[in-house]
């Protein structure tokens, strides 16, 4: 019944509440409240290296990584291989997708509409935290880092990916391979940098661990799991030889 909904909803805020007020009290206020961390350019949403890079990551990984992978991983191999080795771009954005779509609906279910001004809790046809904000209201709920585990995830995908340069020679490795590795390179440290703003600046501590976990386990059962076996797109050439 409708009524039931509520208190389910009613019960969940409040929990979702006292949890967040633990949180914003604990580990990440600590850094600041002890003067170790200061406000900057980086604790601003709104930086360049966010708007422009966090913000479309996955697409800058792809762009990057589709010609990298189909040119180094052709290197004594055969087309057949590159093409087998590409599919692991389309595991890589599966579990992207899968994973970012259910941080939102884990937000969605677990949180409620609150007044701007009033902080006080909506009941009624608002549900999800797009419908909470189109109203100019605040959405509470339990907000697992996305950032966490896209900077994460696509850090570990492309070192996975960067192996093969470690094996080939450098009359092989032409000013466009070369490019696109210092590329990836930059790309790496600009998300172990963002990273780490992120754990300092933004999310509370169990939203950035869930996160950073589930990139992690994204990354593990198919590098270490899945892709050692035979039907699957493959590891990254390890070593000179042939398919």
């Amino acid at each position: 019944s409708t009524l039931h909904q509520s208190r389910i909803r009613g019960s969940v805020v409040v929990t979702v509440s006292a949890f967040r007020h633990t949180e914003q009290h604990g580990c990440r206020s600590i850094l600041k409240e002890t003067g170790l961390v200061t406000e900057s350019y980086f604790s601003n949403s709104k930086n360049v290296l966010n708007l422009y890079f966090v913000k479309v990551s996955w697409g800058w990984t792809i762009v990057l990584l589709l010609p990298f992978i189909s040119y180094s991983n052709l290197y004594n191999r055969s087309y057949t291989f590159v093409l087998r080795r590409l599919t692991s771009l389309l595991v890589a954005t599966l579990i992207w997708y899968t994973c970012t779509w259910a941080f939102f609906y884990i937000e969605d279910i677990t949180g409620s509409c609150y007044e701007s001004d009033t902080k006080q809790v909506i009941f009624g046809d608002i549900t999800t935290k797009a419908a909470c904000r189109k109203e100019g209201f605040i959405w509470e709920g339990f907000d697992i880092s996305g950032h966490s585990f896209i900077l994460a995830y696509s850090s570990l995908v492309i070192v996975e990916e960067m192996v093969p340069m470690l094996h080939i020679p450098q009359s092989y490795r032409k000013i466009f391979l070369d490019c696109l590795y210092i590329a990836l390179n930059a790309i790496v440290a600009i998300w172990i940098w963002m990273f780490l703003c992120t754990s300092v600046y933004f999310h509370d501590f169990i939203d950035k661990v869930l996160g950073t976990l589930c990139g992690i386990l994204g990354w593990y059962l198919t590098y270490v799991f899945w892709y050692p076996m035979p039907f699957s797109p493959g590891l990254p050439p390890q070593q000179k030889q042939h398919a």
